[in-house]
């Protein structure tokens, strides 16, 4: 992590790309700001969606933001545990595992 506390493939990205990630930054701010939804909620939900494509940087993104904004640990596991009917057990202790990685296991 860059003392930006973003990752450092991002931050690369960002720094070669600076017109690129600010739009990337404006999408997924505006459509926070479409409609009722708090940034703790709305943080597990990307969290759920990042662990649904298996994206482990994604995760460990949602798992850090989530958490900055309130969310407990056991929310952060809960919101990935939801998903065992959804994407199936191994997704999940995958997503899990990554979340591990930013928490204390459960």
């Amino acid at each position: 992590m860059t003392a930006n506390n973003l990752p450092g493939a991002y931050s690369r990205l960002a720094v070669k790309y600076p017109e690129l990630a600010r739009a990337v930054e404006a999408l997924g701010s505006t459509a926070k700001e479409l409609g009722p939804l708090d940034e703790k909620t709305a943080q597990l939900i990307q969290l759920a969606a990042a662990a649904s494509i298996r994206s482990e940087g994604a995760v460990h993104s949602h798992a850090r933001r989530a958490l900055a904004v309130g969310a407990s640990a056991a929310e952060v596991h809960h919101a990935l545990l939801l998903l065992v009917s959804t994407i199936g057990f191994p997704s999940v202790m995958a997503a899990i595992s990554w979340v591990d990685d930013i928490v204390d296991p459960v």
